[in-house]
Protein backbone atom coordinates (compact mmCIF):
# COMPACT_ATOMS: atom_id res chain seq x y z
CA UNK A 1 0.00 0.00 0.00
CA UNK A 2 1.27 3.27 -0.85
CA UNK A 3 0.62 6.05 1.50
CA UNK A 4 1.56 10.02 1.05
CA UNK A 5 2.68 11.92 3.29
CA UNK A 6 2.85 16.05 3.51
CA UNK A 7 5.89 17.20 5.53
CA UNK A 8 6.93 20.29 6.89
CA UNK A 9 9.10 19.02 10.25
CA UNK A 10 12.82 19.64 9.86
CA UNK A 11 14.03 15.69 10.50
CA UNK A 12 10.95 15.12 7.50
CA UNK A 13 13.08 17.40 5.30
CA UNK A 14 15.71 16.00 5.48
CA UNK A 15 14.48 12.48 4.60
CA UNK A 16 13.11 14.47 1.89
CA UNK A 17 16.61 15.64 0.55
CA UNK A 18 18.50 12.40 1.29
CA UNK A 19 16.03 10.08 -0.90
CA UNK A 20 17.79 10.47 -4.23
CA UNK A 21 21.21 9.60 -2.27
CA UNK A 22 20.03 6.52 -1.81
CA UNK A 23 18.25 5.92 -4.40
CA UNK A 24 21.07 6.63 -6.42
CA UNK A 25 23.54 4.84 -3.92
CA UNK A 26 25.25 2.15 -6.73
CA UNK A 27 25.01 4.70 -9.73
CA UNK A 28 27.89 5.62 -11.00
CA UNK A 29 26.99 8.70 -12.70
CA UNK A 30 25.12 10.53 -10.34
CA UNK A 31 26.20 13.29 -8.52
CA UNK A 32 24.41 14.59 -5.06
CA UNK A 33 23.39 18.16 -4.61
CA UNK A 34 25.19 19.57 -1.38
CA UNK A 35 23.16 18.52 1.11
CA UNK A 36 22.89 21.69 3.10
CA UNK A 37 22.45 23.86 0.18
CA UNK A 38 19.45 21.84 -0.11
CA UNK A 39 18.40 22.36 3.38
CA UNK A 40 18.69 25.96 2.96
CA UNK A 41 16.63 26.10 -0.24
CA UNK A 42 13.65 24.61 1.31
CA UNK A 43 13.78 26.58 4.17
CA UNK A 44 11.25 29.34 4.26
CA UNK A 45 13.26 31.08 6.54
CA UNK A 46 16.88 31.32 4.67
CA UNK A 47 15.43 31.06 0.83
CA UNK A 48 14.27 34.37 -0.15
CA UNK A 49 12.15 33.03 -2.90
CA UNK A 50 9.71 32.76 -0.57
CA UNK A 51 8.51 36.08 -0.70
CA UNK A 52 6.75 34.85 -4.31
CA UNK A 53 7.04 31.46 -4.05
CA UNK A 54 4.96 28.62 -2.01
CA UNK A 55 5.69 24.73 -1.76
CA UNK A 56 4.19 21.81 -0.87
CA UNK A 57 6.55 18.91 -0.28
CA UNK A 58 5.21 15.00 -0.21
CA UNK A 59 6.58 12.01 0.21
CA UNK A 60 5.63 8.40 -0.57
CA UNK A 61 6.08 5.26 1.56
CA UNK A 62 5.19 1.67 0.93
CA UNK A 63 6.04 -0.70 3.69
CA UNK A 64 7.41 1.77 6.14
CA UNK A 65 9.89 2.93 3.66
CA UNK A 66 10.37 5.88 1.36
CA UNK A 67 10.01 5.14 -2.27
CA UNK A 68 9.34 8.58 -3.91
CA UNK A 69 9.08 12.34 -3.33
CA UNK A 70 8.10 15.72 -5.41
CA UNK A 71 7.96 19.11 -4.15
CA UNK A 72 4.76 21.24 -5.56
CA UNK A 73 6.12 25.04 -6.19
CA UNK A 74 3.71 28.01 -7.36
CA UNK A 75 5.62 30.77 -8.29
CA UNK A 76 3.57 33.73 -7.97
CA UNK A 77 5.98 36.39 -9.49
CA UNK A 78 6.36 34.16 -12.68
CA UNK A 79 2.59 33.42 -13.07
CA UNK A 80 2.08 36.97 -12.68
CA UNK A 81 4.63 38.44 -15.65
CA UNK A 82 3.24 36.30 -17.92
CA UNK A 83 -0.46 36.31 -16.91
CA UNK A 84 -0.39 32.22 -16.39
CA UNK A 85 -2.21 29.51 -14.21
CA UNK A 86 1.09 27.10 -13.60
CA UNK A 87 2.18 24.72 -10.53
CA UNK A 88 5.55 23.56 -10.51
CA UNK A 89 6.85 20.61 -10.14
CA UNK A 90 10.21 19.44 -8.78
CA UNK A 91 12.62 17.51 -6.87
CA UNK A 92 10.68 14.52 -8.23
CA UNK A 93 12.69 11.40 -7.78
CA UNK A 94 11.28 7.75 -7.81
CA UNK A 95 11.48 4.16 -7.93
CA UNK A 96 10.55 2.47 -11.01
CA UNK A 97 6.87 2.18 -10.33
CA UNK A 98 4.34 4.12 -11.90
CA UNK A 99 2.00 4.04 -9.49
CA UNK A 100 4.03 5.98 -7.34
CA UNK A 101 4.40 8.67 -9.59
CA UNK A 102 0.59 8.64 -10.36
CA UNK A 103 -0.05 8.93 -6.22
CA UNK A 104 2.73 11.73 -5.71
CA UNK A 105 1.24 14.00 -9.36
CA UNK A 106 -2.21 13.46 -7.75
CA UNK A 107 -1.07 15.37 -4.71
CA UNK A 108 0.40 18.11 -7.00
CA UNK A 109 -2.76 18.00 -9.14
CA UNK A 110 -5.25 18.59 -5.97
CA UNK A 111 -3.31 21.41 -5.04
CA UNK A 112 -3.05 22.88 -7.88
CA UNK A 113 -7.41 22.76 -8.36
CA UNK A 114 -7.24 23.93 -4.92
CA UNK A 115 -5.25 27.56 -5.98
CA UNK A 116 -7.71 27.58 -9.28
CA UNK A 117 -4.06 26.09 -11.32
CA UNK A 118 -4.79 24.52 -14.56
CA UNK A 119 -1.16 23.61 -15.89
CA UNK A 120 1.62 21.55 -14.51
CA UNK A 121 4.90 22.24 -15.81
CA UNK A 122 8.29 20.84 -14.38
CA UNK A 123 10.89 19.88 -13.31
CA UNK A 124 11.54 23.76 -12.56
CA UNK A 125 12.69 25.32 -9.42
CA UNK A 126 12.47 28.34 -7.41
CA UNK A 127 14.13 30.45 -10.31
CA UNK A 128 16.89 30.51 -12.48
CA UNK A 129 19.28 29.82 -9.85
CA UNK A 130 17.85 26.80 -8.74
CA UNK A 131 18.07 23.47 -10.91
CA UNK A 132 15.74 22.28 -13.93
CA UNK A 133 14.97 20.08 -16.95
CA UNK A 134 14.49 16.50 -16.52
CA UNK A 135 17.57 14.23 -18.43
CA UNK A 136 16.58 12.54 -21.69
CA UNK A 137 19.23 12.14 -22.74
CA UNK A 138 22.61 11.43 -21.43
CA UNK A 139 21.95 8.54 -18.50
CA UNK A 140 25.38 7.64 -19.25
CA UNK A 141 27.26 10.98 -18.72
CA UNK A 142 29.04 12.18 -15.52
CA UNK A 143 26.41 14.17 -13.46
CA UNK A 144 26.92 17.48 -12.32
CA UNK A 145 26.33 19.31 -8.92
CA UNK A 146 24.31 22.44 -10.78
CA UNK A 147 22.38 19.88 -12.78
CA UNK A 148 19.39 16.83 -12.27
CA UNK A 149 19.99 13.58 -13.10
CA UNK A 150 17.10 10.63 -13.26
CA UNK A 151 16.90 7.45 -14.60
CA UNK A 152 15.60 6.66 -17.86
CA UNK A 153 12.20 5.83 -16.55
CA UNK A 154 11.54 9.27 -15.45
CA UNK A 155 10.36 10.26 -18.05
CA UNK A 156 8.57 7.84 -19.26
CA UNK A 157 6.62 7.72 -16.11
CA UNK A 158 5.40 11.54 -17.27
CA UNK A 159 4.80 10.13 -20.67
CA UNK A 160 2.48 7.82 -19.40
CA UNK A 161 0.23 10.22 -17.41
CA UNK A 162 0.12 12.23 -20.36
CA UNK A 163 2.69 14.85 -19.59
CA UNK A 164 4.17 16.41 -23.28
CA UNK A 165 7.31 18.47 -24.09
CA UNK A 166 7.27 22.17 -23.20
CA UNK A 167 10.91 23.00 -23.86
CA UNK A 168 14.23 21.61 -23.86
CA UNK A 169 18.09 22.49 -23.06
CA UNK A 170 20.99 21.27 -24.25
CA UNK A 171 24.74 20.52 -22.60
CA UNK A 172 27.81 20.87 -24.19
CA UNK A 173 31.72 19.29 -23.22
CA UNK A 174 33.65 22.05 -25.64
CA UNK A 175 37.26 21.05 -25.37
CA UNK A 176 40.39 23.41 -25.08
CA UNK A 177 42.19 24.19 -28.43
CA UNK A 178 45.17 23.05 -29.57
CA UNK A 179 46.70 26.03 -31.26
CA UNK A 180 45.59 27.83 -27.56
CA UNK A 181 42.74 29.95 -29.53
CA UNK A 182 45.03 31.92 -31.50
CA UNK A 183 41.49 32.40 -33.72
CA UNK A 184 38.89 33.51 -31.02
CA UNK A 185 41.81 35.82 -29.25
CA UNK A 186 42.66 37.32 -32.68
CA UNK A 187 38.80 37.95 -32.84
CA UNK A 188 38.96 39.85 -29.46
CA UNK A 189 41.71 41.90 -30.44
CA UNK A 190 40.25 43.14 -33.16
CA UNK A 191 36.66 43.47 -31.35
CA UNK A 192 38.91 45.29 -28.28
CA UNK A 193 40.39 48.11 -30.39
CA UNK A 194 36.90 48.59 -32.42
CA UNK A 195 34.58 48.92 -29.24
CA UNK A 196 37.13 50.16 -26.58
CA UNK A 197 36.19 47.28 -24.00
CA UNK A 198 38.60 46.22 -21.54
CA UNK A 199 39.09 43.51 -19.75
CA UNK A 200 39.07 43.86 -15.64
CA UNK A 201 41.95 41.56 -13.78
CA UNK A 202 41.13 40.62 -10.31
CA UNK A 203 42.96 39.39 -8.61
CA UNK A 204 41.73 38.79 -4.99
CA UNK A 205 38.07 37.68 -4.33
CA UNK A 206 38.02 41.13 -2.06
CA UNK A 207 38.11 42.84 -5.25
CA UNK A 208 34.94 41.78 -6.70
CA UNK A 209 32.64 43.33 -4.22
CA UNK A 210 32.24 46.37 -6.94
CA UNK A 211 31.24 44.44 -9.74
CA UNK A 212 27.92 42.49 -7.86
CA UNK A 213 25.54 44.76 -7.40
CA UNK A 214 26.04 45.47 -11.42
CA UNK A 215 26.24 41.71 -12.24
CA UNK A 216 23.37 40.77 -11.19
CA UNK A 217 21.33 43.63 -12.98
CA UNK A 218 23.10 42.33 -16.11
CA UNK A 219 21.94 38.65 -15.12
CA UNK A 220 18.21 40.14 -14.30
CA UNK A 221 18.72 42.38 -17.79
CA UNK A 222 19.72 39.31 -20.22
CA UNK A 223 17.80 36.64 -19.25
CA UNK A 224 14.60 38.46 -18.58
CA UNK A 225 13.04 36.64 -21.71
CA UNK A 226 13.95 33.68 -21.19
CA UNK A 227 12.07 30.53 -20.44
CA UNK A 228 10.79 29.92 -16.19
CA UNK A 229 12.33 33.52 -15.26
CA UNK A 230 11.69 35.81 -12.81
CA UNK A 231 14.13 38.93 -11.69
CA UNK A 232 16.51 37.91 -9.08
CA UNK A 233 15.48 40.44 -5.56
CA UNK A 234 18.12 42.02 -3.73
CA UNK A 235 17.97 39.33 -1.00
CA UNK A 236 18.67 36.45 -3.26
CA UNK A 237 21.74 38.58 -4.26
CA UNK A 238 22.78 38.54 -1.14
CA UNK A 239 21.89 34.49 -0.42
CA UNK A 240 23.31 33.88 -3.70
CA UNK A 241 26.97 35.73 -2.83
CA UNK A 242 27.33 33.85 0.29
CA UNK A 243 27.03 30.62 -1.23
CA UNK A 244 29.28 30.46 -3.61
CA UNK A 245 31.47 33.49 -2.89
CA UNK A 246 34.29 30.84 -1.85
CA UNK A 247 33.72 29.35 -5.15
CA UNK A 248 34.76 31.87 -7.49
CA UNK A 249 38.71 31.89 -8.05
CA UNK A 250 39.55 35.64 -9.64
CA UNK A 251 41.43 33.18 -12.70
CA UNK A 252 38.08 32.50 -14.12
CA UNK A 253 35.78 35.47 -13.07
CA UNK A 254 35.87 37.17 -16.78
CA UNK A 255 34.19 41.19 -16.44
CA UNK A 256 34.23 43.36 -19.31
CA UNK A 257 33.71 46.76 -19.57
CA UNK A 258 32.93 49.64 -21.75
CA UNK A 259 35.61 52.37 -22.70
CA UNK A 260 33.95 54.64 -20.04
CA UNK A 261 34.24 51.44 -17.30
CA UNK A 262 30.69 50.46 -16.69
CA UNK A 263 30.41 46.55 -16.60
CA UNK A 264 28.66 45.29 -20.05
CA UNK A 265 28.96 41.33 -19.50
CA UNK A 266 30.28 38.79 -17.79
CA UNK A 267 31.90 35.40 -17.30
CA UNK A 268 31.98 32.67 -14.45
CA UNK A 269 33.45 29.35 -14.53
CA UNK A 270 34.52 27.44 -11.62
CA UNK A 271 36.37 23.95 -11.28
CA UNK A 272 34.88 20.49 -11.23
CA UNK A 273 33.61 20.36 -7.94
CA UNK A 274 31.36 16.95 -9.12
CA UNK A 275 34.30 14.37 -8.05
CA UNK A 276 35.02 15.69 -4.90
CA UNK A 277 30.79 16.48 -3.95
CA UNK A 278 29.87 12.65 -5.03
CA UNK A 279 32.63 11.44 -2.91
CA UNK A 280 31.55 13.23 0.14
CA UNK A 281 27.69 12.50 -0.86
CA UNK A 282 27.14 16.16 -1.12
CA UNK A 283 27.91 16.48 2.78
CA UNK A 284 30.30 19.31 3.18
CA UNK A 285 31.08 18.39 6.60
CA UNK A 286 33.59 17.10 8.08
CA UNK A 287 35.74 16.36 4.97
CA UNK A 288 34.00 18.05 1.91
CA UNK A 289 34.45 21.17 2.23
CA UNK A 290 38.38 20.00 2.28
CA UNK A 291 37.84 17.65 -0.81
CA UNK A 292 35.90 20.90 -2.42
CA UNK A 293 39.20 23.10 -1.74
CA UNK A 294 41.67 21.09 -3.29
CA UNK A 295 39.31 20.28 -6.40
CA UNK A 296 39.29 24.09 -6.55
CA UNK A 297 43.26 24.40 -6.74
CA UNK A 298 43.81 21.79 -9.41
CA UNK A 299 41.50 20.50 -12.24
CA UNK A 300 41.22 19.64 -15.98
CA UNK A 301 37.52 20.22 -15.90
CA UNK A 302 35.93 23.78 -15.43
CA UNK A 303 31.96 24.22 -15.38
CA UNK A 304 31.15 27.02 -17.71
CA UNK A 305 28.35 28.45 -14.87
CA UNK A 306 27.12 31.24 -16.50
CA UNK A 307 27.95 34.05 -19.20
CA UNK A 308 25.42 37.24 -19.03
CA UNK A 309 25.87 40.64 -21.47
CA UNK A 310 24.12 43.61 -21.41
CA UNK A 311 21.16 43.44 -24.24
CA UNK A 312 22.55 47.00 -25.81
CA UNK A 313 25.98 45.26 -26.47
CA UNK A 314 24.69 41.95 -27.61
CA UNK A 315 26.32 40.51 -30.88
CA UNK A 316 28.59 43.28 -30.56
CA UNK A 317 31.75 40.77 -29.66
CA UNK A 318 31.84 40.88 -25.64
CA UNK A 319 31.39 36.82 -25.54
CA UNK A 320 34.22 36.87 -28.09
CA UNK A 321 36.17 38.31 -25.15
CA UNK A 322 35.10 36.53 -22.61
CA UNK A 323 35.60 33.40 -24.54
CA UNK A 324 39.09 34.48 -25.57
CA UNK A 325 40.01 35.32 -21.91
CA UNK A 326 38.33 31.94 -20.85
CA UNK A 327 40.59 30.38 -22.98
CA UNK A 328 43.97 32.09 -21.77
CA UNK A 329 43.18 31.06 -18.12
CA UNK A 330 42.29 27.73 -18.59
CA UNK A 331 45.55 26.65 -20.79
CA UNK A 332 47.62 28.33 -18.40
CA UNK A 333 45.76 25.69 -15.84
CA UNK A 334 45.92 22.87 -17.89
CA UNK A 335 42.31 22.46 -18.31
CA UNK A 336 40.81 19.55 -20.93
CA UNK A 337 37.48 20.35 -21.56
CA UNK A 338 34.82 23.10 -20.48
CA UNK A 339 31.28 21.67 -19.11
CA UNK A 340 28.15 24.33 -20.37
CA UNK A 341 25.07 24.36 -17.71
CA UNK A 342 21.62 24.18 -20.04
CA UNK A 343 21.27 26.14 -22.96
CA UNK A 344 17.51 26.40 -24.45
CA UNK A 345 17.85 24.77 -27.80
CA UNK A 346 16.21 27.28 -29.53
CA UNK A 347 19.05 29.88 -28.28
CA UNK A 348 21.14 29.69 -31.37
CA UNK A 349 22.92 32.72 -30.56
CA UNK A 350 24.33 31.07 -27.22
CA UNK A 351 24.72 28.18 -29.20
CA UNK A 352 26.62 29.74 -31.81
CA UNK A 353 29.69 30.94 -29.53
CA UNK A 354 30.92 27.09 -29.73
CA UNK A 355 31.54 26.95 -33.20
CA UNK A 356 34.80 27.59 -33.38
CA UNK A 357 35.67 25.04 -31.18
CA UNK A 358 35.76 21.21 -30.92
CA UNK A 359 32.65 20.22 -28.95
CA UNK A 360 30.06 17.47 -28.25
CA UNK A 361 26.62 17.60 -27.08
CA UNK A 362 26.72 15.08 -24.35
CA UNK A 363 22.71 15.78 -22.74
CA UNK A 364 19.44 16.97 -23.28
CA UNK A 365 16.87 17.64 -20.61
CA UNK A 366 13.21 18.80 -20.97
CA UNK A 367 10.90 20.61 -18.96
CA UNK A 368 7.15 19.09 -19.31
CA UNK A 369 3.92 20.17 -19.54
CA UNK A 370 0.34 18.94 -18.08
CA UNK A 371 -3.39 20.50 -18.79
CA UNK A 372 -5.47 20.03 -15.80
Amino acid sequence: MITIKEIEKKKDIKKFVDFPNKLYKDNEYYVPAVFSDELNLLNKKKNPAYEYCETKLFLAYRGGKIVGRICALINHAYNEKKNLKQIRFNRFDVIDDLGVSKFLFSKVRDWAREKNLTQIIGPIGFNDLDKQGMLIEGYEEYGNIITLYNHPYYPKHLEAMGFQKDVDWLEYQIYMPQDKGEKVNRLANVISKRYGYKVVRIKKRKEIGPYIERAFSIINESFEHLYGVVPITDKQISTAVKQYATLIKPEFLYLITDKDDELIGFGIMVPSLNAATKKSNGRLFPFGIFRALRALKKCDVLDMYLIAVKPAYQNLGVNALILAEGIKSAIRNNVKLAETGPELEDNSQVQAQWKDFEYRQHRRRRCFKLNI
